[in-house]
């Protein structure tokens, strides 16, 4: 009997199991909050919460236990015992009634987060997290019903427990900037991608799922979900951006509520970019989603969508590894200028502020997102930047490095551009007048040499008149250069032959002048007997 009642007592839990229950928070791991769902969900915290004596969650959610040992080697995993994680019943294998019940438990059996740093540790645990994760992908595809708030919480609290983790800093210290340009096999991939990758299908499933309220869903995926997930961009596995583009882009898209926040907080990662770090693996990524945002702008623009343009975008050109987001980059500003056409003078002088001198590469690229800067530009804007703009492309013309000078020439293959230089080319042929005539004189590169004579045709063609008058004061310039060069020459040789005398002369002063002396330093001795 008496054994009976002591039976019915609930037991008071260990100090351990409470220490890592409530250390959580109900966010990582498993928590008070999954403790309450049902009484089994209970039994299974408690056995992950107690699987090992001195054992505690670390802020990524893995179970690491407390001994020297595993101090000294850094090493983190779950501390599981033989029975502790047991796969739940499928979804088939329940009445629905109970599905909702087994969804909250499925959950809270994948806030357990393992260590893949060794592959043949805790391998059978790591296999049916990843079959439940799949049951839950499926199950939350074909649920029917609109999630409550209970759920949304186990959601957002799974999601955030294997998701959100620090990256290591050696991820940019060990590498230099032109490190960035190295092909996509020599990337580093996250080892616990096998379960990374449902995590974050399961998460885009939700977010786009017709069942997700997004008045509700806002309150757990608020602004504080949107940063870590924003930082999570500068992982250097290119498949965890691809998923966290498209998951991003549907959250923006869902909710509104966030729309300012996201592009205030994207604006900020790119100023730490540019003007702190110049070192992040996911501009590119941002830069995509920020082309089908800017896509989307209502016209007339906003002032504070013209600032990010001026203060964000033009001088993301800056950095060395441009050419890792480069095509998104120029997207984004053709974006612009197609919605408002008087930004293009903003855009163009801005390419020209941060226009590259010693990196050819680096000219090409600038070249092209001209050109399609240019297809988009009206005869107004384009008369208020010619004149700048046409003298850097007369450098450009004549440069050493073929690949840019056949660049700048190829801007004339283009209709649109073409007919702005007719019909501005009073003011333009004499700026290029002389690169072009210098490029088909002495440039080396045979086909720069055609594609000049090409271009210098079609201003003769258009305005032969024009065409004599800059070729005349080309050679009259040419003829006084020369001139001006003999003049120079002369003067330098009427005082190298000054110099040269002047040394002349000092030389014969000294040797008289040390000759006087030492006859006078001989008679005095002789006189001085004499006497």
């Amino acid at each position: 009997m008496i054994k009976q009642i002591l039976g019915r007592i609930p037991r008071k839990p260990s100090k351990s199991s409470q220490n890592d229950a409530y250390n959580d928070g109900g966010v990582n791991g498993i928590g008070p909050n999954s403790i309450n769902s049902s009484k089994s969900t209970s039994a299974a915290a408690s056995k992950s919460s107690n699987s090992g004596s001195g054992a505690s969650r670390t802020s990524n959610g893995i179970l690491a236990p407390q001994s020297s040992k595993s101090k000294k080697s850094g090493q983190v995993g779950p501390l599981l015992h033989s029975g502790a994680y047991e796969a739940l019943p499928s979804f088939r294998d329940v009445p629905s009634a109970e599905k909702q019940g087994l969804f909250i438990k499925k959950l809270n059996m994948c806030c357990v987060v393992f260590d893949f740093n060794d592959p043949s540790k805790n391998v059978r645990e790591k296999d049916i997290k990843r079959q439940t994760l799949l049951e839950l992908v499926d199950y939350i595809s074909s649920v029917s019903s609109k999630f409550n708030e209970v759920t949304m919480q186990e959601i957002t609290k799974m999601v955030s427990t294997n998701l959100f983790r620090t990256f290591p800093s050696s991820n940019h210290e060990k590498k230099a900037l032109e490190s960035y340009d190295q092909d996509e096999e020599d990337q580093m991939l996250e080892p616990a991608w096998s379960h990374l990758q449902v995590v974050y299908e399961f998460l885009l499933r939700f977010v786009a799922s017709p069942e997700t309220d997004a008045k509700l869903a806002k309150r757990y995926i608020d602004q504080a979900f949107v940063l870590k997930l924003l930082d999570l961009f500068d992982s250097e596995d290119q498949r965890e951006r691809e998923y966290l583009k498209t998951i991003l882009h549907r959250v923006y898209g869902k909710f509104m509520v966030h729309r300012p926040f996201i592009r205030k907080a994207i604006n900020n990662i790119f100023f730490w970019f540019i003007f702190e770090t110049q070192k992040h693996n996911g501009i590119a990524e941002m830069l995509e989603i920020l082309g089908s945002i800017i896509n989307g702008f209502a016209l007339p623009l906003k002032e504070e969508h013209k600032l990010f343009l001026v203060r964000a975008l033009i001088p993301l050109h800056k950095p060395k590894c441009v050419s890792m987001y480069h095509q998104q980059l120029s997207y984004c500003i053709t974006q612009f200028v197609e919605k408002d056409a008087k930004l293009s003078d903003t855009v163009i002088r801005g390419l020209l502020k941060y226009w590259p001198i010693t990196n050819s590469s680096k000219e090409v690229m600038f070249l092209g997102e001209l050109e399609e800067v240019l297809e988009a530009t009206q005869p107004s804007e384009f008369q208020r930047c010619m004149v700048p703009l046409f003298r850097r492309i007369g450098q450009c013309l004549s440069s050493s490095h073929f690949q840019v000078a056949e660049r700048a020439l190829f801007l004339w293959n283009n209709d649109h551009i073409r007919t702005l230089i007719t019909q501005n080319r009073q003011v333009i042929l004499p700026i290029i007048f002389p690169a072009m005539e210098e490029n088909t004189r002495s440039h080396w590169n045979q086909a720069v040499r055609s594609l000049t004579l090409n271009v210098r045709k079609i201003f003769s063609d258009v305005d032969q008149e024009l065409f004599d008058e800059c070729l005349a004061t080309f050679q009259e310039d040419e003829t006084k250069e020369k001139e001006t060069q003999e003049k120079r020459e002369s003067t330098w040789k009427r005082l190298e032959d000054v110099a040269a005398s002047k040394a002349l002369n000092t030389e014969v002063g000294l040797v008289s002048r040390f000759a006087s002396t030492a006859i006078s330093t001989s008679q005095k001795p002789r006189a001085t007997s004499g006497s």
